[in-house]
This record gives C-alpha cells, sequence and structure tokens, in this order.
C-alpha cells in the first residue's frame, strides 16, 4: 500500500478542486435550513454499532485515518522545541518497522496546526516535506478581541509561512440569527487570508441549536470558507456526530447547488482509533469516497494518532504495547 499519492494531496483543497469562491448570502436559503434533532441524534447513534471494520481493512481505514489528521499542540506552555518533536512524529507519524510490515510508504499527517509564534518553527521543522502548516487565528479560542487585530493576526500568520488558517467566527452573530454581520465577517477573513486556506471554527458547543450550526455552516460556506469545522476544541462540548451529521449535510447541499466541495474537520474529544473509525463510515456514507482525501476531510486532534499507532501495532504483532511508547511530542 504507497501512501505517496495520498501525501501529495494532502494539504490543500485548491491545488486539487476549483476553489470555493463564495456566493452573495441567500437568506431564503439559511432561513429554510432546519435541523430535527430526534431523527439526527437516531442517526448519529445507529453509526458506531453498525459500521465496523476488522483485521487489514481496519488497518487500512487507520491508515487513511491517519493521513487526514492536523497534529496540533495549542497550549500555553508551547515551546519551539516541542513544536519540532511534533513535527518530526508528523513527518514520521508511525513508527518505521510497523510501516514495513504493513507495506506502506510516504505516510504523513495533513498538516500541523499550532499558535501564531510557533509558525516559524514548525516551518522550518516541516521544510521540504510538503506537509503545510495550519496556524489558529482571529483571537482563538474566544474570537473577543478587537476585529482589526483579528485580521492583523491572519496577515501575520500567513507571512510567518501558515498555509492553513483556522479562524474563529463571533458566536454573538448566530445567537443573535445576525446572518448579514457572520457573513460579512468570514468574507472579511477569507480575504485576508489571500492564497493560505482558511477553516472556519463554528465553536458548536456554543451555538445554542443544531439549527444554528445548519444556518451558520452555510452562511460561513457562502462567504468563501474552504472547510468548516466543529469546534476549538477549549469548549465544553466539542465534536459530536449529530453535530457532523448536520454539517456534514450542509455541506451536501451546498455542493449541490453551486457545484464546489467544501472540506470538513470534526476536533475536539477524537482521542480513540474506533472514533476515528465512525467518523470516516459518516463521511462515506453522508458525502462519498471523494471526500475520504486529507484535501477534504481533516481530524483536529492530538493524542489520537498514538492510539492509532497502538492499534497498527496491535495487528502487526497481535499484542498492545503501552501508551508511553507512542509519544507524540
Amino acid at each position: 500500500m504507497d501512501m505517496t499519492d495520498t501525501a501529495q494531496t494532502a494539504h490543500l483543497p485548491q491545488v486539487t478542486e476549483p476553489r470555493n469562491p463564495g456566493m452573495a448570502l441567500d437568506l431564503d436559503w439559511v432561513h429554510g435550513a432546519q435541523a430535527n434533532r430526534s431523527a439526527i441524534e437516531r442517526r448519529a447513534a445507529t453509526l458506531p454499532g453498525r459500521r465496523s471494520v476488522k483485521k487489514e481493512y481496519q488497518a487500512a481505514w487507520l491508515l487513511k485515518a491517519i493521513s487526514c489528521i492536523d497534529l496540533t499542540t495549542l497550549a500555553g506552555d508551547d515551546t519551539a522545541n516541542r513544536v519540532r518533536r511534533l513535527c518530526a512524529k508528523a513527518r514520521q507519524p508511525v513508527h518505521v518497522d510497523l510501516l514495513e510490515a504493513l507495506g506502506v510508504g510516504g505516510l504523513t499527517v495533513g498538516a500541523v496546526c499550532v499558535y501564531h509564534d510557533m509558525i516559524a518553527p514548525a516551518v522550518d521543522a516541516l521544510e521540504g516535506s510538503g506537509i503545510p502548516v495550519a496556524a489558529v487565528s482571529t483571537g482563538f479560542p474566544a474570537g473577543l478581541s478587537p476585529f482589526h487585530l483579528r485580521v492583523a493576526e491572519i496577515g501575520e500568520s500567513v507571512k510567518a509561512g501558515a498555509k492553513e488558517i483556522d479562524i474563529v467566527i463571533s458566536r454573538r452573530h448566530v445567537l443573535e440569527g445576525d446572518w448579514q454581520a457572520l457573513y460579512d465577517e468570514m468574507k472579511t477573513f477569507r480575504e485576508a487570508c489571500g492564497a493560505a486556506h482558511v477553516k472556519a471554527i463554528l465553536a458548536t458547543g456554543e451555538l445554542g441549536t443544531l439549527r444554528n450550526v445548519a444556518r451558520a455552516s452555510l452562511v460561513c460556506m457562502m462567504a468563501g470558507a474552504d472547510f468548516i469545522k466543529t469546534s476549538t476544541g477549549k469548549e465544553a462540548v466539542n465534536a459530536t456526530l449529530p453535530v457532523s451529521l448536520v454539517m456534514i449535510r450542509a455541506i451536501r447541499d451546498y455542493h449541490e447547488r453551486t457545484g464546489y466541495r467544501i472540506g470538513y474537520k470534526p476536533a475536539g474529544g477524537i482521542s480513540k482509533a474506533k472514533d476515528a473509525l465512525t467518523y470516516l463510515a459518516l463521511i462515506k456514507e453522508e458525502l462519498g469516497d471523494r471526500w475520504l482525501r486529507p484535501d477534504l476531510f481533516r481530524f483536529g486532534a492530538s493524542s489520537l494518532l498514538g492510539d492509532i499507532e497502538r492499534q497498527l501495532e496491535h495487528h502487526v504483532t497481535g499484542a498492545y504495547s503501552a501508551g508511553y511508547r507512542h509519544a507524540i511530542a
């Protein structure tokens, strides 16, 4: 199994897809978006037990999951050396002996995600790898700093070498139903990103209802988002299957109406290999195989990779290793 082709397309969606140019805000479409919570929760509840893969098929799906990880460190005590170690793991996410046993080459993660101050060491450590640096921006995680500073922060991160920008929206615009304000904000952020691709973080755990999640998803895509992302990872509730189903169906609706494919990134709380398999199954069923590539799907995660590596070692050797043998950084 050669992952070289995956690695080459693991990065910016605009490299392999026509970039979403956005469109005029369509309030009729936005207001028409609804979410039947009970039906959504029933659909989501069936997935973990109904969709499972075993043996070599599971190993293949876990390797796919690795290629879709935004390997992340967003801690107040981040250091340049920690980021360099994380980047080394991004370049070689699974021990070489395991990859040889699995017949795999050329496997990397999708990106490395850091705060602005850590962009420089990440860019340096990833030079020549083809792995982009993603930077969280716009007053992450709350998004409550002055607007002109949030826009300036994007520009500084792009200038420092970030190829992807994860922005946070103003939750109040959603909670107040001010869709024009959200659209204008997102459009400004997209313009500030320039050639860098932009992931719109909705912070779904703070939006109140699934209907708000659906409407915010549509507005951000209309304003030109390349990806929509569930969470900062700092909220009390982060990525969930019901929220993911709502956002994925908004992506499908947008594609059917406009022809543009938007990426999806669940983030926060996804730490087990079995959870990664469930999300991949959901994407396959709702959006199809085209979205099962890193240019259109990412996991925002830090500890997920370690658990996946343990599962792959069990597949190869028949025994589980200690977690400390698969440290991330």
